[in-house]
């Protein structure tokens, strides 16, 4: 144990470096892998950055997230996200391109931490850590769609820094609390539900009174 992860975790008050069972690795997967689906280079680098300090004792399979190489790779792609993440239009392209990053991660990463179940447990970690990281990437992309048209930008601003906040928190809650951050993201999989609804609603209305507008 390294002086700077003890220090580190006295000026957190953390007692001891965390670490994992099968069930908590499960768990902290499930927070993880929302995260992910909100901002994947944060999830990354949060994960690589406590394991680096000692705070936390990840699955030796995911040993190579300590990796200096990775973190500041995570890092440097969450400086171009945040600012790419807060202009209005572009931000549209960018979630749809990262349809193709965040949730192939989310899925590697989870079949990764799970290389000490069976092949059939991993594949179905993964299928799941897919789905939970497509549900939260869905609902940010649809709820982006819907306040992108607003003429101020300040809305759409908001909204990514508060899933970036959201990205790091929700990580940092998984590897504290796992099975806390897994009954959290069952209640963010219902308000995203909730939120898909209410968008496709709100956008077929739009459409309806355009088509009405245009007819007229």
């Amino acid at each position: 144990m390294s002086d700077r992860g003890l220090n580190l975790r006295q000026v957190l008050r953390i007692p001891v470096v965390v670490t994992f069972n099968s069930d908590q690795i499960v768990a902290m997967l499930a927070g993880t892998s929302f995260a992910a689906g909100l901002n994947v280079y944060a999830t990354v680098a949060t994960l690589g950055l406590l394991a680096r300090t000692g705070v936390i004792a990840l699955p030796g399979s995911l040993d190579a997230l300590r990796s200096w190489w990775i973190i500041g790779v995570a890092l440097a792609l969450f400086g171009l996200e945040f600012f790419a993440d807060k202009v209005p239009a572009f931000d549209l392209i960018w979630n749809a391109l990262h349809t193709f990053i965040r949730i192939p991660i989310a899925a590697l990463l989870a079949y990764v931490a799970t290389s000490h179940l069976s092949p059939e447990m991993q594949l179905a970690s993964a299928a799941l850590g897919g789905l939970i990281a497509f549900a939260a990437h869905g609902g940010k992309t649809a709820l982006r769609a819907a306040v992108t048209p607003s003429p101020e930008p300040f809305s759409n601003m908001a909204l990514s820094f508060g899933e970036d906040a959201g990205a790091v928190g929700l990580t940092w809650i998984a590897v504290q609390h796992p099975y806390v951050a897994a009954a959290a993201v069952l209640v963010l999989l219902i308000v995203v539900a909730l939120v898909m609804r209410w968008v496709i609603r709100a956008l077929r209305s739009l459409f309806a009174r355009a088509r009405t507008a245009l007819a007229g």
